[in-house]
């Protein structure tokens, strides 16, 4: 038998322990009751970054700003992937401007930058953004 998957909630930051079999069907959250797996990008800041970066799914992170033209026309590609990959990944949005003690600290030197995040550790990054297939082609470079 599959072992259950831990996934924090994008809401309320509860870690919630799903079983593998039912991540398809569109599970909620144990304390606040909504859904676990939105297929929507997460908007990450300092306060729940830690939070998110717990459990079993990869946490694949758009560090952006508002201003930046490329980060603008990356938006609906990462939207776009959210979707493909729920169940999968889960993806997240850190505004740079709006978190630059968290920028700092993941040491955020251009934008948009990708960080794909392992049982909470970093294990690659690029910079720049890029056309879906080629997201999804460098994602599945990083697949177990």
């Amino acid at each position: 038998m599959n072992q259950p998957l831990l996934i924090a909630c994008p809401h309320c930051n509860g870690l919630n322990r799903i079983p593998a079999e039912r991540i398809a069907d569109a599970p909620r959250c144990g304390r606040c009751k909504t859904a676990v797996l939105s297929g929507q990008p997460i908007e990450l800041n300092q306060a729940n970054f830690a939070s998110q970066l717990k459990g079993d799914l990869p946490l694949l992170v758009d560090v952006w700003a508002a201003w930046c033209g490329p980060c603008q026309a990356f938006a609906p590609v990462f939207s776009q992937a959210a979707a493909q990959l729920k169940g999968r990944y889960r993806l997240g949005k850190l505004d740079s401007e709006a978190n630059p003690q968290l920028s700092a600290q993941l040491g955020i030197r251009s934008i948009p930058s990708l960080i794909l995040f392992k049982g909470g550790a970093e294990v690659a990054r690029q910079s720049g953004a890029m056309p879906l297939p080629q997201l999804l082609a460098w994602l599945g470079t990083h697949d177990r």
